[in-house]
Parts: structure tokens; sequence; C-alpha cells
């Protein structure tokens, strides 16, 4: 096991990410699923300089993104741009995509069950089919009920790698499963070789160690099933914006360099731009919580 990060929570240029990692003892990064804002020569380069190795990426699956929607357009344009996270990751020596098959925010389906069931299993194939040819491992992700109405449960996406193909696995997220899960070590365990990647937040998604989960526990599982992937931050700090909020300096008040779509997603997320020594400390705490419980 070893600690990554993603690098979607904060809109900055990735060398600042990466020295920021490096200091607090971070191997890797799970890459902010856009393609188009890498040029990958430029990447790996960086990447080599910091000392950091690509773990993966994630699928941003905002706007119009969505492997079960109705629209059979909009399925292929969806797997178009799964295709070329994939090929990104290819590209910068990375292991594993992290896949969300439905547009985050989206919380009211589109058709019957059966309907999106096999648009999606489709859909999931032919990107799974990429992603053999660039030599990527596919981990399907469940969210919460909040934030998709797909696939909210391990036993969920494990419905669909199987469906897919014994080689596609899972992605759990100790924030989601805390939230969702009847058990939450059966879902680990029921995963087992199956868990590709572990996404890390608490339990109010701050940083690993600022809520009530039992990480000590947790990891202890995950070692048990023989998990040996990245434990992957990826807090999402929830915004104050009442007189009993305890970091009052979190928020950046004159964001810059960031899309229109970028901050919509960090805000439907409950959060915001937040400021560098606010998400640094985050990052901080987070290594401090979990480094020693894995070496």
């Amino acid at each position: 096991m070893h600690l990554s990060t993603h690098n979607w929570m904060r809109a900055e240029p990735l060398d600042v990410t990466l020295k920021r990692i490096k200091q607090f003892g971070y191997e890797s990064i799970e890459i902010s699923g856009e393609p188009e804002q890498y040029k990958t020569n430029e990447t790996r380069a960086l990447l080599k300089e910091h000392g950091i190795r690509c773990w993966g990426a994630v699928t941003l699956m905002l706007g119009e993104r969505n492997l079960a929607a109705k629209d059979q357009g909009q399925r292929e344009r969806s797997v178009q741009y799964v295709k070329d996270v994939l090929t990104m990751v290819s590209e910068l020596d990375g292991e594993i995509i992290t896949l969300v098959p439905a547009t985050v925010g989206k919380v009211v389906p589109d058709a019957t069950e059966e309907e999106e069931w096999e648009w999606v299993v489709d859909a999931t194939r032919e990107c799974f089919a990429h992603a053999k040819k660039v030599g990527v491992r596919v981990a399907v992700e469940p969210l919460n009920r909040f934030e998709t109405y797909l696939f909210n449960r391990g036993e969920q996406a494990l419905a669909l790698a199987d469906a897919v193909s014994p080689e596609c696995g899972v992605c759990l997220d100790a924030y989601h499963i805390h939230m969702e899960e009847f058990d939450v070590e059966e879902a680990i365990r029921k995963a087992g070789k199956r868990l590709f990647d572990f996404h890390v937040a608490d339990n109010n998604r701050f940083a690993a160690g600022l809520g009530t989960i039992d990480w000590k526990k947790l990891v202890g599982i995950l070692k048990d099933v023989g998990y040996d992937g990245a434990l992957t931050n990826e807090f999402v700090a929830p915004v104050d914006r009442t007189p009993a909020n305890r970091y009052p300096e979190m928020v950046e008040r004159n964001p810059v360099d960031i899309s229109p779509e970028q901050l919509k997603f960090i805000q439907d997320h409950g959060s915001s731009v937040l400021t560098e020594q606010f998400y640094t400390d985050q990052m901080r705490i987070t290594a401090e919580t979990l480094l020693p419980l894995i070496r």
C-alpha cells in the first residue's frame, strides 16, 4: 500500500501540487480526468522531476458525461471521453482509472432499470476494451445517493464489473461506504481481489483523521484482504457559512485559473475553492494519519 492523492479538488499548476505532496510522503497521484488540460510529455517530465508517479486518473463525470444516458449520442461521447482518459493514463505510465459511470449530481433516472443497465454495461464494455488495448485497469466506483442514483454500494459496482469482465474491478471510497454500506468490512471483503483502488476522506469529508472513521481498523481490513494499491486522498471539505465555522480562513475569496465547470463540480460537492494553506493542511493531516498505518 502507498499514499496517493487526487488533484481535482483545487485548481493550481501541477508542479505546485507535486511539490506539496512530495514533502508529506505521497508517492503517486491520481490525476484529474481532464485530458485536454495535460500535455502528457510535459506532465511525465514534471512527475519525474518531483519523484511522483502517476497511479491513474478519475473520470470527472460532469456536464453531459454519462455512460447510462438515454441519448445514444450522449453515451457515445461519454465513451470517447473515458477512452481519452484511459489513453492519457497509459501515456503517463499509470495503472488504473477510477470509473464513475453516471453524471455526478444526477439523482433522477431517465429510463427503466433494464434499459439503463443495458446501456451502461454496453458502454463500459467498450471502455474496457480500450483499457485492455492501452494496458490500464478499470475500477468502477460507487458514490453516495446524493451524488448518483445508479451505483451507491460496492456490490452494485461489482455487478457492473462482473457484467463487463472478470478483469474489471472496483474502487471503494471511505467516505461513501461509511454512508451507504450495510457493513463496511463486509463490502471490502466482498470486493476482495477485485478491489483495485481505495479513496480516502473521513466521514465528514475532511482529511482522514478529522472525523469518526477508525482508520487503524480500516487499514487493517485492507491489509487482511491483500490490498496493495493506493490510498488516494480525496477530501472535499464542506464550507461552513455560519458563526460555528472552525475554519474561517478555508475559502479562497479571489480564485483564479478555474473553469466554471470545475467550480460548479466542486460546489456541487458542498465545498468551494480552498486557500492554499487550508488545502496544504488537509494534505498533511491525511499523511500524518495514514502513513504510520501503512508503513
